[in-house]
C-alpha cells in the first residue's frame, strides 16, 4: 500500500455544508449512520454489524501523520444541518493520483450533499491530482450518478471485496482527469 505523510487537510466550501478534517467528536455520528446496513453495504471496508470502537478507530487513522487517505465530514451545523452528513475522502494511489470515496447518512439521501461533497473535492483537489478514480457498486446506480455529475468518466467494470457482504461485489471504475 502506498503510503506517505500528509500535509494538513484544508477546510473546503461547497454551498450548504464545508468539508472539514475529522474530528474525535465525530466517532458517535459516524457510528450512527455506518451501523446501518445499507451505508455499510454499501463500501468496500464497513463491517455490518458494525463491531465497538469501529468508527473510534476510523478517526484515529484519519487524523495520523502516517496516513495514506484524506477524510472529511460533510458538515452542515452552519447551516443549521448536522455536524457530519456523510464523508468523503481522497486516498493516495501513487504519483498523481488519487482514489475518491464517499458516503452519505441515510436521512441524507437523495438530497445532493454525495454531489455537492465530490464537486468541492474535485474543484479543490487538495492532493494535487493528474487522474481521480472512484468506484462504485453496480447495485448502487445512485452513486454512479453522483460520479458522472461530477465530470467523471466510465472506465470499465471490474470487482471488488466488500466486508459487509463478506463477497466480491460487480463494480463500475470512473476517471476523472484533472486540467
Amino acid at each position: 500500500m502506498f503510503q506517505e505523510t500528509l500535509s494538513a487537510q484544508p477546510v473546503i466550501s461547497a454551498e450548504r455544508f464545508v468539508l472539514r478534517p475529522l474530528r474525535r467528536s465525530d466517532a458517535g455520528l459516524i457510528s450512527m449512520y455506518t451501523a446501518d446496513r445499507r451505508v455499510a453495504e454499501g463500501t468496500r471496508a464497513i463491517p455490518h454489524p458494525l463491531p465497538p470502537g469501529t468508527a473510534e478507530a476510523y478517526v484515529a487513522r484519519s487524523l495520523s501523520d502516517k496516513r495514506s487517505e484524506d477524510v472529511w465530514a460533510m458538515d452542515g451545523s452552519a447551516q443549521g444541518l448536522g455536524e457530519v452528513l456523510g464523508v468523503v475522502s481522497l486516498t493516495h494511489l501513487g504519483e498523481d493520483q488519487s482514489e475518491v470515496g464517499y458516503w452519505v447518512g441515510p436521512g441524507f439521501w437523495n438530497t445532493g450533499f454525495a454531489s455537492e461533497a465530490v464537486s468541492a473535492l474535485v474543484a479543490a483537489n487538495p492532493h494535487g491530482s493528474r487522474t481521480l478514480f472512484a468506484e462504485v457498486f453496480q447495485d448502487n446506480p445512485g452513486s454512479a450518478r453522483v460520479l458522472t455529475h461530477c465530470g467523471f468518466e466510465y472506465l470499465g467494470d471490474a470487482e471488488s471485496w466488500s466486508v459487509a457482504r463478506c463477497a466480491r461485489v460487480p463494480t463500475w471504475t470512473y476517471l476523472k482527469k484533472m486540467g
